[in-house]
């Protein structure tokens, strides 16, 4: 396995944590089928590729990149698609979310490289 193949196992299970969450809010508490079967395959999907990427990078860390980024993207997408406002407080919060998911893969020497 290479290096960059966690990353990219990494980088599949946040995509689909997000089409899963996404799916989710237009499922509307699960009544309407279509969305609610996304978010039940979307969100295995992703658990499957973190599944894969805790071989190589540790649990905590992995989960930290997975969580951290998957909150920004859906925060992202809850603005423009769902029209859902973040104040300044939001927007500082998230910037530093994506500061601490930068610090961890330029800086941490637990993962591999």
């Amino acid at each position: 396995m290479s290096a960059l193949t966690p990353y990219l196992c990494l980088a599949a299970a946040i995509v689909f944590e997000v089409i899963g969450t996404s799916s989710l809010k237009e499922s509307e508490g699960l009544t309407r089928l279509v969305p609610s079967l996304v978010t039940a395959v979307a969100y295995a999907a992703s658990f499957a590729f973190l599944a894969f990427t805790l071989k190589t990078i540790p649990v905590g860390l992995a989960y930290a990149i997975w969580s951290g980024v998957g909150i920004v993207l859906i925060a992202t997408i809850g603005w423009f698609r769902f029209n859902q406002a973040l104040d300044t407080a939001a927007l500082i919060g998230l910037g530093l979310i994506v500061a601490g998911v930068i610090v961890i893969n330029g800086f941490s020497k637990s993962l591999p490289h």
